[in-house]
């Protein structure tokens, strides 16, 4: 599955109210969110397709907190945070964006991420602006697990005038942070540090100084292998009033990506083989059952040239071997279903008992009509059931009853 993962600038720290939009935004493109398959920044290539986009907050732009979860309502549960942790916080309430630990419970202990809401809403909406729609937001620096091992990390940033300097940061189960090795926390912290044998890695721009400032070699570790290793967490920082608002069609859309991507490349060709043979089995079937009803059709024609040499052109095979045989039997004398003898011979078998007899017939072929004014509705369905256990119909309208012969089921 192809992952494009972007990876945000670190906030101006002079004026961090204030977004970095001018920064060109790198990302990095994996096949299987492992490896490294691509790489560049929006303003000298364009945004490469993927299965999922997962953007990199700066481990500068976090800060930490340990607190006993909330038991609050879903809807509550934010402002329940931003309650417990009003006097940690270094913006109003209003201006942070909180994020919970994956898989944290109520009443117990978590982590809660902290950063400049309105920095991040630019990002997102610089990304948004660009056509990318974030799947996830994760931390690039985030306190290990408890039985994972200290960490530190050298890398270069600018510190608060704006100025390139390298910074440390520090990851342990107490938690994670970043200090700047101009500064005297980051020294008085070393000798604990060395003691807990921590592993330390560095950017390759940090190197020197790495290892200048701890005075032995340090593990070289790209931005690329940071990103990665975040975007392969469970992290997910869009949370509260930053989840997308249009979940459903965000999921739609990953779906569709995902399906679009190289991962389903033999899926798509196993579906379309799959829609092909369907395709040409239906084909092969309806021409079979075009030359089965021809067959049909050529021996109902053979059939009526048989019967009735007569007829010379063959137009409705079943039509006129119906109206030959009417004319032949009634050349003969012989009666029809549908003639007056028979049915008037079922209607007086059918006749309900001790009902009078009616004063007029009015024939017509295969119709049979009498007057049935004043009869009770009982009466007429008693001779509607009789007649139907012939094969006959009786319909009643304006005080006549209509006879005539019942239609095939399947013609009903």
């Amino acid at each position: 599955m192809a992952m494009l993962v972007i990876l945000l600038p670190a906030p101006r720290m002079a004026d961090l109210p204030a977004a970095d939009d001018t920064a060109p935004l790198a990302w990095l493109l994996s096949a299987d969110g492992l490896g490294l398959s691509r790489q560049g920044d929006d303003i000298a290539t364009p945004w490469p397709k993927a299965d999922s986009v997962v953007a990199v907050v700066p481990a500068l732009a976090l800060a930490w907190h340990r607190l006993v979860l909330p038991k609050a309502p879903a809807g509550q549960l934010r402002a329940a945070l931003g309650g417990v942790l009003e006097e940690q916080l270094l913006v109003d309430d209003a201006q942070a964006h909180l994020a919970l630990a994956p898989q944290g419970l109520p009443g117990s202990p978590t982590w809660v991420a902290a950063m400049h809401k309105p920095w991040l809403q630019a990002q997102l909406a610089r990304l948004a602006a660009s056509g990318l729609a974030v799947d996830r937001v994760v931390p690039a620096w985030a306190p290990a697990a408890v039985a994972a091992s200290p960490a530190g990390h050298f890398f270069s940033a600018a510190d608060a005038s704006g100025n390139a300097s390298t910074w440390l940061a520090l990851q342990d189960e107490d938690g994670a942070l970043c200090l700047p090795l101009a500064g005297g926390l980051a020294r008085q912290l070393q000798a604990r540090w060395s003691a807990r044998q921590a592993r330390f890695t560095s950017t390759p721009a940090a190197d020197a100084a790495a290892e200048h400032w701890l005075g032995a070699p340090v593990a070289v570790r790209t931005e690329a292998e940071i990103a990665l290793a975040a975007a392969r967490s469970p992290w997910n920082l869009l949370q509260f009033d930053l989840l997308p608002q249009n979940r459903g069609s965000l999921a739609l859309g990953k779906l569709a990506r995902q399906w679009a991507g190289p991962a389903f490349a033999m899926a798509r060709r196993g579906v379309l083989a799959l829609l092909l043979i369907q395709l040409l089995g239906l084909n092969v079937m309806a021409w079979q059952q075009q030359t089965a009803l021809g067959d049909r059709r050529a021996a109902l024609d053979a059939l009526l040239r048989r019967a009735h040499p007569q007829v010379r052109a063959v137009l409705d095979a079943p039509l006129q071997m119906q109206r030959e045989t009417a004319a032949l039997r009634a050349a003969a004398g012989v009666p029809g279903d549908d003639d007056f003898e028979p049915m008037l011979a079922a209607l007086a078998s059918a006749w309900p008992d001790g009902q009078a007899p009616v004063a007029q017939l009015r024939f017509e072929p295969g119709r049979l009509s009498l007057p049935a004014a004043g009869w009770p509705p009982a009466l007429v369905e008693q001779l509607r059931g009789r007649l139907q256990t012939g094969g006959w119909a009786l319909a009643s309208a304006e005080g006549r009853l209509d006879m005539q012969r019942a239609a095939p089921a399947g013609l009903r």
